[in-house]
């Protein structure tokens, strides 16, 4: 679906930062700000916050959308928030949902992962789509242009059980960096900046 094609040139490099670093939303934002650069402001920017409430681990992107749609930002239509999550049961059928609202839409996912012990607490966006349930072996339709992820808690053993027993206080942190820096990156962009030498010399 057209929802999920690369149609623009998203080929910055991966980027990497710890949520209890300095600054570490203005650093996102920077960041998503370059790339929210690449799409033509007449399209539709779709955050798709995937996971559950069901989960304290698996609920980073329901309070991502909840906490971006609170802060109204412009530009950006959000999908899955605690009140009505994009989860496993009903992803292909939001996604549908979005292709009709948004036809022309670029589409960024936000979800949580599992990964070493020494990221824990790293959020890193990257090129390409997101494949939500790959670290609990689920088969899932891709989503995104690029995505964003939160590394909640360590992965490689019983996957469900870490996700059901993460912290709730690294989830929360995690979620309001990644809100404000995309909240944050919206206004840079829309905006004359720095960035257009960067992105346009």
């Amino acid at each position: 679906m057209s929802t999920s094609d690369n149609r623009n040139d998203y080929s910055l490099p991966p980027f990497k930062v710890e949520y209890r670093s300095e600054n570490a939303d203005e650093h996102l934002a920077g960041h998503l700000a370059q790339r929210f650069r690449l799409n033509r402001f007449d399209d539709d920017l779709v955050i798709v916050c995937i996971g559950t409430d069901r989960s304290t681990g698996d609920a980073l992107g329901p309070l991502v959308g909840t906490k971006l749609i609170a802060q109204s930002p412009r530009f950006l239509q959000v999908y899955g928030t605690l009140e009505d999550p994009v989860h496993a049961m009903n992803l292909k059928e939001k996604l549908e949902l979005i292709q009709a609202n948004h036809p022309t839409a670029t589409l960024i996912a936000v979800d949580a992962c599992l990964g070493q012990f020494s990221h824990v607490g790293n959020i890193n966006v990257m090129n390409g789509p997101l494949k939500p349930g790959a670290g609990v072996k689920k088969e899932l339709p891709p989503v995104g242009s690029f995505h964003i992820t939160g590394i909640v808690n360590v992965g490689g053993f019983m996957e469900y059980f870490v996700l059901q027993n993460t912290r709730l206080s690294i989830v929360m942190n995690m979620a309001d960096i990644i809100a404000s820096g995309l909240a944050k990156a919206v206004t840079l962009a829309s905006t004359p900046s720095r960035f257009d030498s960067v992105l346009y010399d």
